[in-house]
């Protein structure tokens, strides 16, 4: 906010009482009008809406003005400073594109120029449960939302004293209104979200999507935690209360039902989107949600839905109506990737100190638009490092900037494609050693299409998924039948409680079989093409437990 009238806001008087010692002048960021330091939730909404940022709604959570053009993260906008020190680890190509390290100087310090007047938010978290490896990351951000958004999606100091001698190992600034000059600064376009590990900085502009700066942090830890030896997934987790040595990791891409399924009221979530796997076990990098909300019923997820009615939930991109203040969550004008931030405590069976033991089952999940995956599978060790590498799943509307309506067909390798830093071989390395090391077992869980692709067959029911997941985590799934999938080789449950015949062999529900069998084989072949990039750098027995042409 650019305060060009000096008018005092509503937290302006407390602005400092929580600045760290180590200040903004470390970053080059001087002569502003104003910070706010690591204020809470209640002040900054209380600056949110003083900034017509956004408004609170009827029940008390608080709905950001929408973020314009950028509703989802922009993946062609994405880009990481060439140095000799990092380069060799970069996997470079479309998900990682090289930035020239003098282009970043001269950006940065156009940017530190914008900012000077203006009034920015600090807030200064850790990013990991696990405190050996936990990083502390400074945000300085234009929008208060963005900074409660923070506050909410990071684990905070426990003292004033703690934000006092905060010393953070990397720094984020993320300026929505600031703009590249793409014949300048070489950017794609006036976008960009822009990594430095050698300076331990990024930086990000004209762009108000929230999850930006979460995948920037992800991103972060995608680089450094592999230097550690430990595994950064993109993944939920949840824990079996009666023994938190009983974990369930669940992979995806957003809307293939990360966060849904790992919300469930038999378990105790540890995350819904990011952890870490180190020899202690699994930790979240995060302390809250960030769960996509469009269509969200109480019946189908109460817990999910009932952070949407909570002072300190923040819910982006949501329709509401300005006299009643009521939300809607049926309502995709803007788009349908709807979200809300919530901090974890707000679901009630959480883990409170983000951490579990090691997992005894690694649930893949993918979205299969064409509609011929089976809703379950059972992997071996290798099978699932296929999948894992392979990350077949379906592009879900509007997660991604360019993205219809209709769900598009794709390989997002770790389930995870756009925020892995290192070639997918280090991450698929670390994986195998923590599945054979820990006796994980591991299994293939389709959340698409059923009788015929979209368009055609209808979206699998969360009841039947759910019904399925828990035979599986339970054991007893293991005592049913199974049968060899003639293509991709792996075993298919034909009988579980709760779960009609017919859903455990979708072949079943198509009209025309032959159809089927030519999505499904054409399905494969994409495994086959897909897989070839990576064949080289793979083991051998890997590559052999894919689908046969």
């Amino acid at each position: 906010m650019n305060n060009l009238l000096n008018i005092k806001t509503p937290a302006e008087s407390v602005a400092h009482a929580r600045k760290a010692d180590h200040n903004l002048s470390s970053h080059g960021i001087s002569n502003l009008r104003l910070a706010y330091w690591n204020l809470p939730a209640e002040a900054l909404i209380e600056e949110a809406v003083f900034r017509n940022e956004g408004a609170v709604v009827n029940g008390g959570a608080f709905v950001s003005k929408n973020t314009g053009k950028h509703t989802a993260r922009s993946a062609n906008d994405k880009f990481i400073v060439r140095h000799p020190d990092s380069e060799g680890q970069v996997w470079w190509g479309i998900y990682n594109r090289p930035y020239a390290a003098e282009k970043f100087e001269i950006l940065y310090d156009r940017l530190m120029g914008f900012l000077q007047g203006r009034d920015v938010f600090v807030q200064d978290v850790f990013v990991g449960a696990e405190e050996a490896f936990r990083l502390p990351i400074r945000f300085v951000t234009e929008l208060a939302w963005h900074s409660h958004f923070i506050r909410n999606m990071f684990i905070r100091p426990d003292s004033l004293e703690a934000y006092r001698h905060f010393v953070p190992e990397f720094t984020v600034v993320g300026v929505p209104s600031f703009m590249a000059a793409p014949t300048v600064d070489s950017t794609n376009s006036e976008t960009f979200i822009i990594l430095s590990f050698e300076k331990k900085l990024a930086i990000l502009g004209n762009s108000a999507y929230a999850g930006e700066l979460k995948k920037t942090a992800f991103t972060i830890m995608n680089y450094l935690m592999p230097l550690e030896g430990v595994l950064p997934m993109h993944c939920s987790a949840n824990a079996n209360p009666q023994d938190p040595d009983d974990v369930a990791l669940f992979f995806g891409l957003s809307g293939t039902g990360k966060t849904t399924l790992s919300a469930d009221p038999t378990r105790r979530l540890i995350g819904d989107d990011e952890h870490g796997w180190s020899d202690r076990g699994v930790f979240n990098f995060e302390g809250g949600c960030y769960a996509k909300v469009i269509g969200l019923s109480a019946s189908a997820e109460p817990e999910i839905y009932a952070t949407t009615g909570r002072f300190g939930t923040i819910l982006e991109n949501v329709a509401f109506d300005p006299i009643t203040r009521q939300i809607d969550l049926d309502d995709d004008t803007l788009t349908e990737n709807t979200r809300a931030s919530y901090p974890l405590e707000f679901i009630e069976n959480s883990v409170p100190d983000l951490q579990a033991g090691h997992p005894k089952h690694i649930i893949l999940l993918t979205c299969d638009a064409s509609g011929v995956m089976p809703p379950i599978a059972r992997l071996t060790p290798d099978q699932a490092l296929y999948q894992f590498i392979s990350g077949y799943t379906s592009k879900i509307a509007g997660t991604e900037v360019g993205l219809g309506r209709e769900p598009e067909i794709t390989f997002s390798t770790c389930f995870g494609g756009p925020f892995m830093v290192h070639h997918p071989s280090r991450y698929a390395g670390l994986l195998k050693n923590k599945v054979e090391r820990y006796g994980v077992q591991c299994w293939l869980v389709n959340t698409g299409w059923v009788g015929g692709p979209y368009g055609v067959g209808k979206r699998i029911s969360i009841k039947h998924t759910r019904a399925l997941l828990a035979a599986a985590l339970s054991g007893m799934l293991a005592d049913m039948p199974y049968k060899q999938d003639p293509v991709f080789g792996f075993e298919v449950p034909t009988a579980c409680p709760g779960v009609p015949a017919e859903v455990l062999d979708p072949a079943s529900t198509w009209s025309d079989r032959k159809e089927y069998d030519k999505r499904y084989r054409d399905l494969a072949m994409r495994f086959i093409q897909n897989f070839a990039r990576f064949a080289d750098e793979t083991p051998p027995q890997v590559a052999a437990a894919g689908p046969k042409s």
